[in-house]
C-alpha cells in the first residue's frame, strides 16, 4: 500500500506573487545599486539646507524654507534608506547598515534595530492583532492595561485637540515605544543587543544637539522645523499604510495593507512610498518597479485593491477610532466610537472610483 501525501494549498499572496512575478519582466524586481547615489544629493540638500540657516542666519522666511527643505531631503533619505535596508538596492551589509544610519539615525533610529522591527516584525505580522507592533492593537489589549488608553488618546481619531499633532513627532515617538518597552517582551527581539541599541538612539542625538546649540534659537529653523517636518511627511503615508483596514489571518497585503495615490512630483521626491501594497507583495523589489506592479493590480485586482487619494486617507484616519474591536470593526477603547471597516472601504474604494 503506498501512501500519499498532499501540501497544504498555498495561501492566495503566494498565488498572486507568483502570478506577477510570471506576468511582469524580471527587470522590475531587480535591485539598482546605482540609487545609493541618491543619498550624496540628499546628504548635500540636508546639510547644505542646515548649515546655510545655521551660519548664514538670513531672514526667518528664508530660514524656515531652508528648514522644510531639509525636512524633506531627510524623509526622502529615510524612505530610500528603508528600501536599501530591505536588500532593493543590492550592494553589501555594510553599505546597506551605512545609509540606513544616513536614513534612519536622525529619526534616533539604529538601522540594525529597524531591520529587526520593521522587516523581521511588521512584516512577518502585519496587522495580524496585538502581534504587529504598528498598529494600536486589539480591544483585549486595554482591557487588560486600561492604562494604555492614554497612548491611543494621541492618535488621529481620538478626538483630542493634541491628536493634531501626531504626525510631527510620532515616527520617532512610536520607535522609542518599541525599543524601549515591546522590545521587552516580543519574541522576535529575543536575543537581540537591546542595550546597544538604546545606547546607539542616545548617540543619534548628538548631530541634533550640536545644531541646537550652535544656532541657538535659531535651532527653531535648523532642528525643530526639519524634525517635524521629517515626521510629519512621513507619517501621512506611514500611518495610511494599515490603519484603516481590516486584521487577516493570513499576510495577505491586498487585505491589510492599502496604497494611496500621490502627485506624480511627491512620488519622484519621495520614491513611490505611496506605493505600499506593491512593497509589501515585494519588500525586497526597488520602488521604480512599484508603478508597474500597481498597474498589475488594477488590472487584475481592482475589486480588492485598496488606492484612495493620498489626503482623503489622511482625513479618513481622523473619522475613525483606532483600536480593533475585532478583525473588521474599529472602535475607541473606553467603549465609545464603532466603525465596521466595510463602511470605511466603501468610502475609500467610492473616493477611487470617482477620482477615475
Amino acid at each position: 500500500m503506498t501512501t500519499t501525501f498532499t501540501r497544504d494549498p498555498a495561501p492566495p499572496e503566494a498565488l498572486m506573487r507568483a502570478r506577477i512575478r510570471d506576468d511582469l519582466p524580471a527587470e522590475v524586481f531587480r535591485a539598482r545599486p546605482h540609487r545609493y547615489l541618491n543619498f550624496i544629493l540628499l546628504q548635500g540638500i540636508f546639510w547644505g539646507s542646515v548649515l546655510t540657516a545655521t551660519i548664514g542666519r538670513p531672514a526667518w522666511p528664508v530660514s524656515l524654507l531652508l528648514g522644510l527643505v531639509a525636512g524633506m531631503a531627510q524623509v526622502s533619505q529615510a524612505f530610500l534608506a528603508h528600501e536599501a535596508l530591505h536588500g532593493a538596492l543590492g550592494g553589501p551589509r555594510w553599505l546597506r547598515l551605512f545609509v540606513g544610519w544616513l536614513g534612519f539615525g536622525p529619526e534616533l533610529i539604529p538601522p540594525s534595530f529597524w531591520i529587526r522591527w520593521h522587516n523581521v516584525a511588521h512584516h512577518g505580522n502585519t496587522n495580524m492583532g496585538d502581534r504587529d507592533p504598528d498598529n494600536f492593537g486589539t480591544l483585549r489589549r486595554y482591557e487588560k492595561n486600561p492604562a494604555m488608553a492614554r497612548f491611543v488618546a494621541l492618535s488621529p481619531g481620538s478626538g483630542t485637540w493634541y491628536s493634531y499633532l501626531f504626525f510631527l513627532y510620532s515616527f520617532t515617538f512610536h520607535a522609542q515605544v518599541v525599543l524601549l518597552l515591546q522590545a521587552k517582551h516580543r519574541k522576535e527581539f529575543a536575543g537581540q543587543p537591546r542595550g546597544r541599541w538604546i545606547a546607539q538612539a542616545v548617540l543619534c542625538v548628538v548631530p541634533w544637539a550640536g545644531l541646537a546649540v550652535a544656532g541657538g534659537w535659531w535651532a527653531v529653523f535648523t532642528v525643530l522645523v526639519p524634525f517635524m517636518t521629517a515626521n510629519f511627511i512621513g507619517q501621512s503615508y506611514i500611518l495610511t499604510n494599515h490603519f484603516l483596514r481590516g486584521m487577516a489571518e493570513t499576510n495577505d497585503p491586498i487585505a491589510n495593507s492599502m496604497s494611496v495615490r500621490s502627485w506624480r512630483i511627491t512620488d519622484l521626491l519621495f520614491f513611490n512610498f505611496s506605493h505600499h501594497v506593491e512593497h509589501h507583495l515585494f519588500p525586497r523589489m526597488p520602488s521604480t518597479g512599484a508603478p508597474t506592479v500597481r498597474a498589475w493590480l488594477e488590472r487584475n485586482e481592482a475589486e480588492s485593491y485598496v488606492c484612495p487619494g493620498h489626503w482623503r486617507a489622511v482625513a479618513m484616519l481622523y473619522r475613525t477610532p483606532r483600536v480593533y474591536r475585532d478583525a473588521k470593526t474599529l472602535c475607541d477603547p473606553d467603549g465609545g466610537r464603532v466603525t465596521p471597516l466595510a463602511s470605511v472601504e466603501h468610502d475609500l474604494v467610492a473616493a477611487k472610483s470617482a477620482a477615475s
